[in-house]
């Protein structure tokens, strides 16, 4: 599993493409030729860039459900909607489909951000609209999250 670390701004070119930092490029380095998955995000309006072998570890968890069950054939169909495999090209660039930028509202200014072992492609004004807006919960959230000592939530 990676661990990516870092919030970078950057460009995109009127055809969506847009260079991954070198921070990021650095520590992708070992998995730059594996390529990756572009999808939407589930809960905010914004891109996640899966490298290759993340991709693999959720599609297995997404291919363990029943698709007898109709929840989880809609859930396999709106997850991997807009799903893309994307590599960079031979500048380094990565270009985002025109569909997907429509969905996260990219325009020129772009925040990448570090998701554990996914990154984040943001707009810039959406990102900091969503930082901001989570501010003030965020305490309460970690709490809520991290607070607790053990899986059924006893402290």
């Amino acid at each position: 599993m990676i661990n990516l670390i870092g919030t970078y701004e950057c460009k995109a070119d009127a055809k969506g493409r847009l260079m991954i930092s070198s921070a990021f490029k650095k520590q992708l380095s070992p998995i730059l030729q594996e390529g990756f998955v572009l999808k939407r995000a589930v809960f905010q309006p914004c891109l996640e860039l899966y490298p290759m072998q993340e991709w693999n570890e959720v599609m297995l968890k997404v291919n363990s459900l029943n698709r007898f069950v109709k929840k989880n054939n809609d859930f396999i169909r709106r997850f991997t909607a807009g799903v893309r495999v994307i590599e960079l090209d031979a500048s380094g660039r990565l270009l985002i489909p025109k569909d997907l930028c429509q969905f996260a509202g990219i325009k020129k200014q772009i925040v990448l951000s570090s998701a554990i072992n996914i990154i984040e492609i943001w707009d810039k004004d959406n990102y900091e609209k969503t930082i901001d807006d989570a501010t003030t919960d965020f305490a309460l959230l970690a709490e809520e999250v991290m607070g607790n000592t053990d899986e059924d939530g006893v402290s």
